[in-house]
């Protein structure tokens, strides 16, 4: 903060005035030192997120909904009697393949 009758107000080449409270901030403007890398500055508490209340830190974002999707082979209805079917059931299929195929492969031996 620059209280009223102090500091200078410097014009860059490029026209943009900078105000300038103290001789310390001139020197190292004038140095052309970068201001984000002056711990003190503004510009590198903005950097590093200094003094933001912890009510503004938190960003809002949009939670993604999970939706089922048919898969090659399968539709969406034969996935979901397939997810309801109980464990046991379902251990019994699977065992029943199994037993089909070793049997394929034996009859082809």
């Amino acid at each position: 903060r620059i209280w009223p009758g102090t500091g200078k107000l410097f014009i860059r080449r490029d026209g943009k005035p900078i105000f300038l409270g103290s001789s310390k901030a001139q020197s190292l403007t004038l140095q052309r030192k970068k201001p984000a890398k002056l711990v003190w500055t503004q510009a590198w508490r903005r950097l590093h997120k200094k003094g933001i209340t912890e009510t503004n830190l938190k960003k809002r974002r949009t939670r993604s909904t999970k939706v089922q999707r048919a898969v090659v082979g399968l539709s969406l209805d034969d996935i979901k009697k397939k997810a309801a079917q109980k464990p046991e059931f379902r251990s019994a299929q699977r065992e029943a393949a199994l037993k089909e195929v070793k049997q394929r492969k034996k009859d082809n031996k």
